[in-house]
Formats: C-alpha cells, sequence, structure tokens
C-alpha cells in the first residue's frame, strides 16, 4: 500500500486493519475520521473521511478531495479507500488550466483536541509532501504552521468551539496578511486547517501521470514526536486511458500502489 516504511495500525469504525510496516511509534491510525471540532475552512465542506492520529493530546489528520468536478466545481467527495489512501483520476481538471489536477489534499492540526495539550506555537511540525508520483518517495518538508511565510496566512484557525463561520485567518482572498496577526493566532488557538492543491508545491507537478503520493504530518515537542499521521492519493488512469491499458496495465498499477 503506502510506499512509505512506517508502521501503523488502522482503525475503521467496527473494523481493524494492520498495515505490515516499520515504526518505533507504533501509532493508532484511523480511517474515515471527523476532525476536531470541525471543517472551518469555508462553508460547504463537510467533515469526515480523514485518516487521522490522536495522541498526546494531538489530533492530526488528512484527506484527499475531489477539488474540480466534472463541472469545475468542488464536491465533497473524497473517494476514501478506507485503509489511509485516496483514489483519484489523472488528468487535468474540468473547467482548468494545466497543471491543475482535479484533486486536491487538506489538513487538520489540533493540538488540543481534547484539552490536554497546548495551543499551536507550542510545539513544532513537519508536513511531508511526496514530489515523485513513482514507486520511491522524495519528501519535500517544512512546517506547516511556525514557518515565517504569507503562503501560511490564509490557514483556518480556531479552538475547540470554532465553526466555518468564526474561523480566524491572517489574510485571504486578496488582502494581505502581516507575521503579527498571524503569530496571534496560533498563540491563542489550538487548530488550523487549510485545503492545497498539489502544484502549489510539488515542482514540475503533471496532472495526467498516474501514480501514488504519500504524505505526512508529525507533531513534536522538546521530549520529541508527539503524533503522526501518513496518507496517499493514488492517480488512476481516466476510463478512456483504463480501457486501453488492459487487465495487464491493471495489475501493474495495483503492484505500484
Amino acid at each position: 500500500m503506502m510506499k512509505s516504511t512506517r508502521k501503523f495500525v488502522v482503525v475503521a469504525a467496527g473494523s481493524l486493519a494492520v498495515f505490515a510496516m516499520v515504526s518505533s511509534a507504533q501509532a493508532v491510525t484511523q480511517v474515515d475520521q471527523n476532525v476536531t471540532p470541525d471543517v472551518i475552512f469555508g462553508s460547504g465542506n463537510a467533515n469526515g473521511s480523514f485518516t487521522t492520529d490522536r495522541a498526546n493530546g494531538v489530533e492530526l489528520a488528512l484527506r484527499g478531495k475531489l477539488r474540480h468536478n466534472a463541472t469545475g466545481f468542488p464536491e465533497n467527495t473524497f473517494n476514501s479507500n478506507s485503509d489511509g489512501t485516496y483514489t483519484f483520476q489523472a488528468g487535468v481538471a474540468p473547467t482548468q488550466a494545466s497543471p491543475t489536477a482535479e484533486w486536491s489534499f487538506e489538513w487538520s492540526i489540533n493540538s488540543n483536541f481534547d484539552g490536554s495539550g497546548v495551543n499551536l506555537d507550542a510545539l513544532t511540525y513537519v508536513m511531508g509532501i511526496d514530489t515523485d508520483p513513482g514507486a520511491g518517495t522524495a519528501f519535500l518538508t517544512f512546517d506547516p504552521i511556525n514557518v515565517v511565510s504569507p503562503d501560511f496566512w490564509d490557514h483556518s484557525i480556531g479552538d475547540n468551539s470554532t465553526t466555518d463561520a468564526t474561523d480566524s485567518v491572517a489574510g485571504k482572498d486578496g488582502v494581505p496578511g502581516d507575521f503579527a496577526t498571524y503569530s496571534a493566532l496560533i498563540a491563542n488557538n489550538n487548530v488550523a486547517q487549510n485545503s492545497w492543491k498539489p502544484h502549489w508545491f510539488i515542482g514540475g507537478f503533471d496532472p495526467t501521470v498516474t501514480g501514488t503520493y504519500d504524505f505526512y504530518i508529525t507533531a513534536s515537542n522538546g521530549a520529541g514526536e508527539l503524533a503522526r499521521v501518513d496518507a496517499q492519493i493514488i492517480v488512476v488512469p481516466e476510463p478512456a486511458s483504463l480501457a486501453l491499458l488492459g487487465l495487464g496495465g491493471l495489475a501493474m498499477l495495483r503492484r505500484r500502489a
């Protein structure tokens, strides 16, 4: 399944599946979950279908989403395979220009989901974005919370009572943010969320290429890693291309994923 080598137990509602991978943390990853308090980055975005890890007061979550449907609009379609993977078709998104894919990835960080944690700026984070659709991985890594970057000032930020109508954003919709406002938000809140397109981060991204992209988020304090979540986007051929592949091509894709 995953191209990474971390071992975790995947718990779905009413079922249990085990990934045969390697890890020292033995993190418990739950699939097809809601995040706390809800999805707060814009109205109309449904909760659910997140792959999550909840540990030490921290909740980390990732999911894939159909960002552009046949008419070019987003919808609450996540294509979860209920094992930490999400499947989408290759190709340029309808009504969009290349390199926009039909899918995006969405994430949520809650540093105090159960009242036993801290505010966002008290921890450090690593987000890994796999830039290699092939069998290997080549991760772009960065801290999505504490990096001084205007690119992150449009995070939706709040606490465990925030809704999509009451979230705070340092800057969005053409209104510039500033570091002081953003710093105050992460110092006084415990939830940050966003929805991102892959070509914003993956240099030379080609939405027509099939393959797999791995994603992860970790949260740490001075003593070490507190939580980690891993998820994977599987990009498969469009139906017309799929028919040309035949059964042999399908078997090859399954082995790569």
